[in-house]
């Protein structure tokens, strides 16, 4: 048996796929099945409680066929399984799954209201970067929202602990009146001149967060 975790950090299970991937459920449980090499092996994927487990079936045997998680094992015969066996499980990874960088309350708080909202995804640009994600309006392309998750040195807080915080555009001449350096700093890697950073550590209710996420929306439909 395969433990699966490992590969799920920083993701999430996207449950409403997993029927269409061809995952059976039966309660909490879901299975999913598939034939190889002419019925002779059968890869099982399971998923219960957050948790993904994986075996291959020798079907002659009705045995699981442990030797495709031995290291160092080599021969054409187990390479070919071994292949087959890793591909179905990354697929089922990158379309069963999305990332889930941004975990604290107030972060997924956000994430939830402009989907709702706005009908906006994360949009993780780079790949050096994975804890930095943007959202943009689909009007414009013009960018309206920044997460990422930093050391709390990098705003000048003598700490290396990592906090989520984000950037919203916010009115040019007016930054200078909210900025606290406690809860709102000015853009961190943005234009300081109309750019804020917000840190997401509940020092300000969401309530007044969100208000500020749809200030930002707006200035980002002018020309």
């Amino acid at each position: 048996m395969r433990d699966l975790n490992k590969e799920l950090k920083d993701k999430k299970i996207n449950y409403d796929v997993l029927e269409k991937y061809g995952f059976i459920k039966n309660k909490n449980l879901y299975v999913y099945e598939k034939n190889i090499l002419d019925d002779k092996f059968k890869i099982i994927v399971t998923i219960d409680h957050n948790e993904m487990l994986s075996k291959i079936i020798d079907n002659s045997l009705n045995e699981e066929y442990l030797m495709v998680d031995i290291k160092n094992i080599s021969g054409f015969f187990v390479g070919t399984i071994k292949e087959i066996y890793d591909k179905e499980i990354q697929n089922i990874i990158k379309n069963c799954t999305s990332k889930n960088i941004f975990k604290n309350k107030q972060s997924k708080e956000i994430i939830e209201y402009i989907q709702n909202t706005y009908h906006d995804e994360l949009e993780y640009l780079w790949e050096k970067f994975p804890k930095t994600a943007i959202w943009r309006n689909k009007q414009n392309q013009k960018w309206y929202g920044l997460m990422m998750s930093i050391s709390k040195s990098k705003l000048g807080i003598e700490s290396n602990e990592e906090i989520e915080i984000i950037d919203l555009r916010y009115p040019k001449g007016k930054i200078e009146d909210i900025i606290d350096y406690q809860k709102i700093y000015p853009g961190y890697h943005m234009n300081k001149h109309s750019w804020i950073t917000i840190l997401l550590d509940d020092s300000i209710n969401t309530k007044d967060l969100l208000s500020y996420i749809d200030n930002s929306y707006n200035l980002s439909l002018d020309k």
